[in-house]
């Protein structure tokens, strides 16, 4: 793999001025033997001219965060980073590479997750290039050499878990967006390493499910809700009936044989469980009537 190296080029502010004075200096001439119709001595500032035109041509600038990538007849020499008015021999070619922050959101793309439920996903990456010289010879356009590997990445995130989940158990792409985009992150890295790309962020910017299963799949989610929920609240309600009679048996306040227990605890999970106020009954007699 090729790797970046840097490239001191020479700094052309001085190159410039003396390249300027060199061509008054010429002109100065040419005029000269023009006067004296001089033929050789014109000729020579003619030509003198031209190799003063040819070393302007290596005049380049480089600009805060961006480096030039120095190739001498495809052999790669180096890259230039820093910033301002620089000189290299006019043999050398020179390609502008960004070094800036970049950020792409990718298409919204419609894959099964880890249920094999479709749904539709698109992330937001945010890069930059680290190594000039891996961004521009090892793959053909770093640029959508990122973007398709971020969406291959993406979807592949896709399928590793579920839409959502109701437990805290079970990592989902809606409830753990923290430890998804960090996933995410990995994955991509992984895959643009080669590229001279760093990845400094990775985020879901949307999830849904696929139109033609939303209504259902908002069914099963509310439903699933209700299940989870109702599951909580007889877990609850079990534990408050079971404190009561504790309490009740220890403080000796009452004696229940097993039949009055159980209508106890009947009652108790009724009023506890029920989703609606229930409307107490007050007994005027005894509890054996």
């Amino acid at each position: 793999m090729i790797r970046e190296r840097e490239f001191n080029a020479v700094p052309g502010v001085p190159v410039v001025l003396a390249l300027l004075a060199v061509a008054a200096l010429i002109v100065y001439i040419f005029f000269r033997g023009a006067q004296a119709e001089n033929g050789y001595v014109m000729l020579a500032s003619i030509a003198g001219g031209v190799v003063i035109l040819f070393l302007l041509v290596g005049v380049f600038i480089v600009n805060p965060n961006e480096g030039k990538v120095v190739q001498f007849f495809g052999r790669y020499v180096g890259t230039a980073k820093q910033p301002g008015l620089r000189w290299a021999s006019p043999f050398y070619s020179k390609r502008r590479i960004s070094l800036r922050i970049r950020n792409f959101e990718s298409a919204h793309l419609k894959v099964n997750d880890n249920e094999g439920n479709p749904i539709e996903i698109a992330a937001v990456v945010v890069w930059r290039v680290v190594d000039t010289a891996e961004a521009v010879f090892e793959v053909d356009d770093y640029n959508n050499y990122v973007r398709v590997q971020s969406e291959a990445a993406l979807r592949n995130l896709a399928t590793s878990y579920t839409y959502d989940s109701h437990d805290d158990v079970q990592m989902s792409l809606r409830s753990h967006t923290a430890e998804v985009a960090e996933h995410l992150k990995r994955e991509i890295q992984d895959r643009l390493t080669k590229a001279g790309v760093e990845v400094i962020e990775a985020r879901i910017s949307h999830l849904a499910y696929a139109q033609e299963i939303a209504h259902a799949m908002l069914q099963r989610q509310q439903a699933g809700a209700i299940i989870a929920a109702r599951q909580r609240i007889v877990e609850g309600a079990v534990g408050m009936v079971e404190m009561a009679l504790d309490m009740l048996s220890k403080r000796e306040i009452v004696v229940l044989d097993n039949e009055r227990r159980a209508a106890m605890v009947s009652n108790l999970l009724v009023v506890l469980c029920g989703d609606k106020a229930t409307q107490p009954i007050v007994n005027a007699g005894t509890i054996y009537q």
